[in-house]
C-alpha cells in the first residue's frame, strides 16, 4: 500500500477527483501544507529581504512582433517594407521611440501609445530577436543539421512548452517558474497559498516538484470551490454535501487526505478573499478587457502581500489569439492596443503602491512569425521580440541585435523565418538573477543556460539592474 501511494501522482489524484466531484479550482494549492517544511529545509533565505515579484505575460499563438517593433527610416525601413509587402506599416503611422542603438531609428505599432510613454520615460525596454535554442546556431549549421535544434520548431505545443520549461531538447513537465519558486517559497510565511499565482489557469511554467500554482480569476471569481456557499438551490445543495464531507471522520487515508485538502482549500480561499477585498481601489483606471482586469487583480494581490505573507511571488497571465494566419493588420492592432493599455494601467497601480521597483513584468510568446505575407497574414517562424517593464529595467533601450530583415539574409532560413540571436535562456537568466538566484544556481533553474552564459560573467543581456 505504501509503494502504491508513492507511485500515484498526488497532483493528478487531487485535481481529477476534486474537479470531477466539486469543481475545485485551487485544491492543489493545499499541497503546500505537505511541502513547505521540505522547501524550508533546502533554503536559507532571509525572510526580511525586500519584496520582489515576476509577472509573466504570455502571448499565446505566436506574436508577430516584427509589426510591433520596427525600423522607422532609411534603408532599414525600405528592407522591412520590401519583405512585408502588404503587411508593412507605413513609417508615418509608427510611434517613434527614443532609442537609437547603432544608429537605428525604431518605431512601434500605432496602437501602443502607453508602451511608447513607458519606453520613453525609461520604464520599459525591448529585447530583440529572442527564441528557443539548444546551442548557438548559424544558417549553415541549421541547413546541415550539424548542431542540435529545439524539438518541434514552428509547433505551437512544443514551443509553448519550451518557453515555459526552458528545456528545448526534451519534453519536460516542470516549468522554470516552478523551479524558481522552489528556491524561494521558504521566504514566504504563507503555508496555504502558493507564491505562484495564475490568472489563466493551469500552466507548465509555474509547476515544479513541490510547487503548484494558485488559480484566481481576473474579477475575483474562481477561488476555492465553485458554488460553495452560493445562493442558488444547486449551490446550497453543493454546500450541504461539501460540509457533510468535511464533518465526517475518515479512517481511509485517501478519504481523509481528500477531505483535508478540501477543508484547507476553503480556509485558504476565505483568507485570500478577505485580504483582497480589504485593498482600497486604485486611482489608476483599468479597462474592462479580461487582460486589463487580470493585471488589476495582480496589483490587488501585490497590495495585500504583507497580509498574505509574501516576500516573493511569480504571476502568470496569458492572452491567446496571436496566431494571425489571416487578417493580421486588423486583429493584431486591437490586441497590441489591449496589451499596451493593460501594461500602462498596471505600471500606474504599482507606482501608487510604491512597488514599481520591486516588480518586473516580462512578455513571452512561443515564436515570431514569417516576415513574408501568406496573403493576409503570417505563419509560424522562430525569433521574435519581447518586452520587459519595471523600475529595475534599464529602460528606453532595444537590447540585442535587431536582425537584417532582407530576403535571404544570413539569419533567414526561408520565408523570413529568422534565427534567434539571443536564446530565451539568456533572457530568463537575467530575470532569475534579478529575482535573487545566485549565478552558480542558474543551471538548477535553466538546465541549458551554460551553452550561452558563464556564471559570474557580465549580465546575460543587460536589460535589468541587479
Amino acid at each position: 500500500m505504501t509503494k502504491l501511494i508513492k507511485d500515484i501522482s498526488r497532483r493528478r489524484f487531487i485535481n481529477h477527483a476534486s474537479a470531477a466531484t466539486f469543481g475545485l479550482t485551487t485544491a492543489s494549492s493545499s499541497l503546500f501544507r505537505l511541502n513547505t517544511l521540505k522547501a524550508a529545509a533546502r533554503n536559507n533565505f532571509d525572510a526580511g529581504d525586500d519584496y520582489k515579484a515576476l509577472v509573466c505575460l504570455f502571448q499565446a499563438g505566436g506574436n508577430d512582433s516584427f509589426n510591433m517593433l520596427m525600423p522607422r527610416s532609411g534603408e532599414l525601413y525600405n528592407t522591412y517594407q520590401g519583405i512585408r509587402t502588404n503587411l508593412a506599416i507605413d513609417a508615418e503611422e509608427m510611434l517613434a521611440i527614443d532609442a537609437t542603438p547603432s544608429g537605428q531609428d525604431f518605431g512601434i505599432h500605432s496602437r501602443m501609445q502607453g508602451v511608447q510613454q513607458l519606453f520613453n520615460s525609461g520604464k520599459l525596454s525591448f529585447i530583440a530577436n529572442v527564441g528557443t535554442l539548444v546551442t548557438p546556431v548559424d544558417k549553415a549549421q541549421y541547413e546541415n543539421k550539424s548542431v542540435p535544434l529545439p524539438l518541434g520548431l514552428f509547433s505551437h505545443s512544443d514551443q509553448i512548452a519550451q518557453w515555459q520549461t526552458a528545456q528545448p531538447n526534451v519534453r519536460a513537465s516542470h516549468g522554470w517558474g516552478g523551479r524558481l519558486a522552489e528556491m524561494f517559497q521558504a521566504m514566504n510565511s504563507s503555508a496555504d497559498i502558493s507564491m505562484n499565482i495564475t490568472l489563466s489557469g493551469t500552466n507548465v511554467f509555474q509547476f515544479g516538484d513541490n510547487v503548484v500554482e494558485y488559480s484566481v480569476g481576473p474579477s475575483g471569481e474562481g477561488y476555492g470551490i465553485r458554488g460553495y456557499q452560493g445562493k442558488s438551490n444547486l449551490d446550497q445543495a453543493r454546500t450541504r454535501l461539501i460540509d457533510a464531507v468535511l464533518q465526517h471522520s475518515y479512517s481511509d487515508r485517501y478519504q481523509k487526505t481528500y477531505a483535508d485538502i478540501i477543508k484547507n482549500s476553503i480556509e485558504a480561499q476565505e483568507s485570500f478573499q478577505t485580504s483582497i477585498e480589504e485593498v482600497a481601489d486604485f486611482q489608476t483606471e483599468f479597462s474592462n478587457s479580461r487582460l486589463s482586469r487580470s493585471f488589476e487583480m495582480i496589483a490587488r494581490i501585490i497590495a495585500a502581500r504583507e497580509e498574505l505573507g509574501f516576500k516573493r511571488q511569480i504571476f502568470f497571465v496569458q492572452i491567446g489569439g496571436w496566431d494571425h494566419h489571416d487578417r493580421l493588420l486588423q486583429r493584431h492592432a486591437g490586441m497590441l492596443g489591449d496589451v499596451s493599455s493593460a501594461l500602462t494601467s498596471f505600471a500606474g497601480a504599482l507606482e501608487e503602491l510604491n512597488v514599481f521597483d520591486c516588480v518586473t513584468t516580462f512578455s513571452m510568446s512561443e515564436f515570431g512569425r514569417t516576415l513574408t505575407s501568406n496573403g493576409d497574414g503570417t505563419d509560424h517562424a522562430w525569433g521574435g521580440h519581447v518586452m520587459a517593464m519595471g523600475g529595475m529595467v534599464n529602460g528606453g533601450q532595444v537590447f540585442g541585435n535587431f536582425p537584417d530583415l532582407g530576403i535571404g539574409s544570413a539569419l533567414d532560413i526561408g520565408r523570413g523565418r529568422i534565427i534567434p540571436t539571443l536564446s530565451n535562456d539568456e533572457y530568463f537568466a537575467e530575470l532569475a538573477l534579478w529575482f535573487g538566484v545566485a549565478p552558480s544556481e542558474l543551471p538548477t533553474i535553466l538546465p541549458n543556460v551554460g551553452n550561452f552564459y558563464s556564471s559570474g560573467s557580465a549580465a546575460p543581456i543587460g536589460f535589468l539592474k541587479y
